[in-house]
Formats: C-alpha cells, sequence, structure tokens
C-alpha cells in the first residue's frame, strides 16, 4: 500500500469525540488499529503528539495520521457537468454565486456533484492549492444557502484568503426570510455557538461554544398571512450554521429551515438564506472588491406572495 500522511479538521458532528476513533473514521482502519498509532506516536493533533491516554477532540483540531499502510482518500475528481456562476475571476481568485441545492465539497453522498468537481474542470491548476479533499475552498456556503463565495486559485491567494477570514477582515452579509417579526428594528446577537448535547448533527447556542456574533436589520416585514421578515445579516464571526443558529435562538428562524426551524403554514422549498454581498481586500493585490448578488427568483417569489416587490 501507498505510503503518505491523512490529515483532517475536526468538524462540530465529531467535537467531544475521543483520538482513537476519529483516527478510525478518517483512516478507515479499525479502532485497536487506530489505538496502535496514537500509542506509537504516528498521530499528531495540531502538530504536536498527544501525550494524554485518551485525548477528546473539539472543532477546528488538525488532526494527520502518517503510516506506510494507510493508503490516503482518492481526490476530489472534475466534473465538467458541473456548471459555475463566476462573477469574478482574475489569476487568483474566483468569486462564485452559488445556486441553492449544490454542495461546495466532497462529502458522504456527494463525491462529484459540488463546486469543487466542477472547479477542477474549470481550473484544474487549482487541485494543489489547499486541502487535498477541498481545494481552493476558503470559507463555505451550506447545501441550501445561495449566493456569494470566494475561491482561491493560487497558495499565496489561498493563505491571505484563510488570515483575511480568520482576522474577520472579509465583509458578508446575507439577507433571510424569517419567521416573525422583531421587536427591534437592528440588533446584534453576540452568543457562542457549539455542538448541541441533544443532537451531534446540530449547532446550538451554549456556555461551552466559540464566541459568535451576528449584526441583523429588518429590512421589510410582512403581516399575512403568516408574519415573515426579511432580514440583512452580518456575520461578525463564521461559526458553523451561524446565522441559522442565532436567529433561532431569538425566536426568528429562518423560513424553511428543516433544522432549526418551524413548520406553519407557509412554505419553503429551501432555507431562505441567501449571500448577497462580499467584501474582500484582494489576497494578493490589495485591491478592495466588492460583490453584490440579488435575491434569487424562489425567495423573490415568496416574497410576492407575500405582497411585496423584490428587493
Amino acid at each position: 500500500m501507498d505510503s503518505g500522511a491523512v490529515t483532517e479538521e475536526i468538524p462540530p458532528a465529531l467535537d467531544g469525540e475521543r483520538l482513537d476513533r476519529v483516527v478510525s473514521l478518517i483512516t478507515g482502519i479499525s479502532r485497536t488499529g487506530a489505538q496502535d498509532l496514537v500509542a506509537r506516536g504516528r498521530v499528531t493533533v495540531n502538530g504536536r503528539v498527544p501525550s494524554e491516554r485518551v485525548l477528546r477532540l473539539v472543532t477546528g483540531d488538525e488532526v494527520t495520521v502518517e503510516l506506510p499502510e494507510i493508503v490516503a482518500e482518492s481526490p476530489p475528481v472534475a466534473n465538467p457537468t458541473i456548471g459555475l456562476d463566476v462573477v469574478h475571476e482574475d489569476d487568483h481568485i474566483l468569486v462564485l454565486d452559488k445556486p441553492p441545492g449544490l454542495v461546495v465539497h466532497p462529502a458522504p453522498g456527494h463525491l462529484d456533484d459540488t463546486v469543487v468537481n466542477g472547479l477542477l474542470a474549470r481550473n484544474p491548476e487549482v487541485v494543489s492549492v489547499g486541502e487535498p479533499r477541498r481545494p481552493g475552498i476558503v470559507h463555505r456556503l451550506d447545501r441550501d444557502t445561495s449566493g456569494l463565495m470566494t475561491v482561491a486559485l493560487d497558495d499565496d491567494a489561498y493563505s491571505g484568503l484563510v488570515e483575511a477570514l480568520r482576522e474577520h477582515r472579509v465583509e458578508r452579509v446575507y439577507r433571510a426570510l424569517v419567521h416573525g417579526i422583531p421587536a427591534s428594528a437592528r440588533g446584534v446577537v453576540d452568543a457562542p455557538i457549539g455542538r448541541s448535547r441533544r443532537n451531534r448533527m446540530r449547532m446550538a447556542v451554549s456556555t461551552e461554544g466559540r464566541p459568535a456574533r451576528t449584526h441583523y436589520e429588518v429590512e421589510r416585514t410582512f403581516e399575512g398571512p403568516v408574519p415573515i421578515s426579511l432580514l440583512r445579516c452580518r456575520l461578525e464571526t463564521g461559526r458553523t450554521h451561524q446565522i441559522r443558529v442565532h436567529l433561532t435562538a431569538i425566536g426568528h428562524p429562518v423560513l424553511g429551515d428543516q433544522t432549526y426551524g418551524r413548520r406553519t403554514s407557509m412554505r419553503a422549498p429551501r432555507q431562505m438564506l441567501h449571500a448577497s454581498r462580499l467584501g474582500l481586500e484582494h489576497p494578493v493585490t490589495g485591491e478592495r472588491l466588492e460583490f453584490r448578488s440579488p435575491i434569487p427568483a424562489d425567495m423573490a417569489g415568496i416574497m410576492a406572495r407575500l405582497g411585496g416587490a423584490e428587493a
């Protein structure tokens, strides 16, 4: 078998899991084999060999496993049938307007029908940029969230964008149709987000979570047949499902959100959340770039049913 290293960043769904179980999951070897690797110092967490006999991981930890017997996962493949709506392109970055329903990078059940697969067909040079299983990807949108996202085409752009995101220098504004009408026309939700104790696949406001801040402003309200508001939301941090969790926490979940929403007579084909504005300094040239995406047809259709025109 080929030698090599397997590196994985711990997602929220594996927060709190034992290191040996995670090693087993990301390499495909047995739990006993994983424990042996840990004992032999073949596993590092955030660049160091752990000294703890039993280590539980947290979201964002980077685990690297090295062993000649390990076969790294097959890299993503190019798929020219995946069309990408490119709103900006230069030698270093792309800015895409992602439609709802399109997954950003390969995952179980979506191995060859993602943004990454389309990107590899369109820009094959991106294959060596960033993480091998999600080349070029510096930030993500949920499958059913539409709108603007940027992709790195070379290592300099990748490093620059990752740093800018970490330092909150990328402006990301979303528009959301939500249940109800907030009492305040604008506000800030400042509440840490972590893995839900009740459901490992969900996030929740938690005192044990990571700091998260979402600014919101009411753009428009609709009284009936069900009270709905159009909000403009600006991310100050970028936690998993942040807007969806925060809006649910203040009693105004996103319309159509099957995970954090509520059932009402007002139906939506997906979660009504759209990344409408992206502002950043170009990671190589330093030029200030601003991009906007109009409300998509499905959101505009719901607003029309509620008696409002597209904004």
